[in-house]
């Protein structure tokens, strides 16, 4: 059977080398005569599993030792109520920057638990943009601000980090993880799910500055304390192994491609087709300014809904699969992840222009 081009934004698409070696090892992981999917998660084999993806981590991440990487349950949005909880216990205010239903649903949820202001928002114009930012409208003794580095749904993504001074500066990162190199420093925390760009859902990675932990509220409950987690190096109960296991392999596979200089370069080569194909087409075009495009989802649309509808079936049927965009937006989304090759977006540009001569 052929395998095709999947564009979805996640769960997406992973390397078929990570894929053919998961399976391989699919009944016996190392000559240990278990599959990973059935191995204690305290035995040795698997802490050498975890612990293993933990240092490739680091090391692509360029990951300072006084920040924890933690492995766990209950996707990004679990992560949208224990952020106040672990950190907005100071002064009890954060600030946020509303581009998408994600920073917004954040933002929604921390405010259960102390006073949030929204900094800024795009929601005027469909989330098509990244806001300026006044970093006098600021809130000085804020516990934290946080953004959504890139926007799944609407294809925007931060190039220019907002200036937050001493307020620590917090990031959900899902979809652009990995994507391109990232200086840890200046965030007290990144996190994101797996799902998009770096393993099968089920899991969440955490990198948070040390210093952040303890400060954790009486009533945070002890699966989302992240210190407790910290404290069990992500053992507090069985984490999502297999996951994990797969997630070790994709970072195996990003360091034989070079590191992520190197999947930055091919990740900027992929945008860039699909992009100038959509600047010179008469029919499809893209959904938000240039300057704030993302190299990891890119909406797209046609003048008309009955030829969106179109072009998603017939793209379907020749092998194009999970572009119809989201349903806050419409139209086309092709998200092009790590693992889609290049070949992929030149074939669906191809596609793109065959359709487009087809139906003008």
């Amino acid at each position: 059977m052929a395998r095709v081009y999947n564009f979805s934004a996640g769960p997406s698409m992973l390397p078929e080398e990570v894929l053919k070696k998961a399976a391989a090892e699919m009944l016996d992981y190392e000559g240990s005569g278990q599959s990973v999917m059935e191995m204690s998660h305290r035995s040795k084999v698997y802490d050498s599993i975890i612990k293993g993806a933990e240092q490739l981590l680091r090391e692509l991440y360029n990951i300072p030792e006084n920040y924890k990487v933690l492995f766990l349950q209950g996707g990004a949005s679990t992560q949208f109520a224990a952020i106040p909880l672990n950190f907005m216990n100071k002064n009890g205010k954060a600030d946020f920057v509303i581009t998408g239903q994600w920073a917004k649903k954040a933002y929604q949820e921390a405010q259960k638990y102390g006073e949030c202001k929204a900094i800024a928002s795009s929601a005027d114009k469909t989330f098509s943009y990244i806001p300026k930012l006044n970093k006098y409208e600021f809130t000085k003794d804020a516990d934290y601000f946080y953004i959504c580095m890139n926007n799944t749904i609407y294809g925007t993504v931060y190039h220019e980090l907002p200036d937050t001074g001493d307020v620590p500066l917090i990031a959900d990162i899902s979809s652009c993880f990995l994507s391109e190199p990232i200086d840890v420093t200046k965030f007290a925390m990144l996190y994101g799910g797996a799902q998009k760009n770096v393993a099968p859902a089920g899991l969440t990675i955490c990198i948070i500055r040390e210093d952040m932990l303890g400060n954790a509220r009486d009533i945070t409950p002890t699966m989302l304390n992240y210190q407790i987690m910290a404290d069990n190096d992500s053992l507090y109960n069985t984490p999502p192994c297999y996951t994990i296991y797969i997630c070790k392999l994709v970072l195996e596979w990003l360091k034989e491609m070079g590191g992520l200089e190197a999947i930055k370069e091919r990740n900027v080569k992929k945008a860039k087709i699909l992009y100038d194909f959509l600047d010179n087409s008469k029919m499809f075009k893209g959904t938000v300014v240039p300057e704030d495009r993302s190299l990891m989802n890119v909406p797209f649309v046609t003048d008309s809904e009955e030829l969106n509808a179109k072009f998603i079936k017939e793209a379907t049927e020749a092998g194009f699969v999970n572009l119809k965009g989201h349903r806050s937006v419409g139209g086309m989304r092709a998200s092009i992840y790590n693992a889609m090759p290049i070949e992929g977006v030149e074939k669906l540009v191809e596609f793109m222009t065959e359709f487009e001569k087809a139906n003008s």
